[in-house]
């Protein structure tokens, strides 16, 4: 099983706004050059998280997107969900296997996706960023990149 790129570039640029934010709004074109995402892969991404009222947009002068809900609030799960991600281990979706009969493993593979789901819907934007090894690539992207300024480090829980 293998998160595509869409779900994973879908959280990496969230976790970016995530981490920009209390500065103010993000442009695509910055989380394109910082992440090494392509801005047309994000304006795709970006229609389907706005969707989802997972980020909104601002416009004019300063412009860019911002957090629909504070960071604490919104689950990588769902950030994987909003760009029409599944998590599924399964061996043909929800219901069939092949030749539509359950096959002998299905059960198994349910629980898995259940799991996996369950585990990505525990960790919040905020919970991540707080982590000690996720503020170490934000100072080290911060000191490549000094024209944008990065919020402090969370307080060690």
């Amino acid at each position: 099983m293998r998160l595509s790129t869409k779900g994973r570039y879908a959280v990496t640029a969230m976790m970016d706004i995530a981490i920009h934010d209390p500065n103010g709004p993000v442009t695509l074109s910055d989380i394109s050059r910082c992440q090494s995402i392509s801005l047309s892969y994000l304006e795709q991404l970006f229609a389907k998280l706005r969707k989802q009222k997972l980020v909104r947009g601002v416009r004019g002068p300063g412009g860019g997107y911002r957090l629909a809900r504070p960071s604490n609030e919104i689950s990588i799960a769902e950030i994987i969900a909003a760009v029409d991600e599944k998590v599924d281990s399964t061996c043909g979706g929800e219901s069939g296997c092949s030749e539509a009969q359950t096959c002998l493993t299905h059960e198994l593979w349910c629980g898995l996706s259940k799991r996996i789901y369950s585990f990505l819907d525990g960790i919040t934007l905020e919970s991540f960023l707080s982590r000690p090894s996720v503020q170490e690539v934000i100072r080290r992207q911060a000191g490549e990149d000094n024209e944008r300024p990065v919020r402090p480090p969370a307080p060690a829980a």
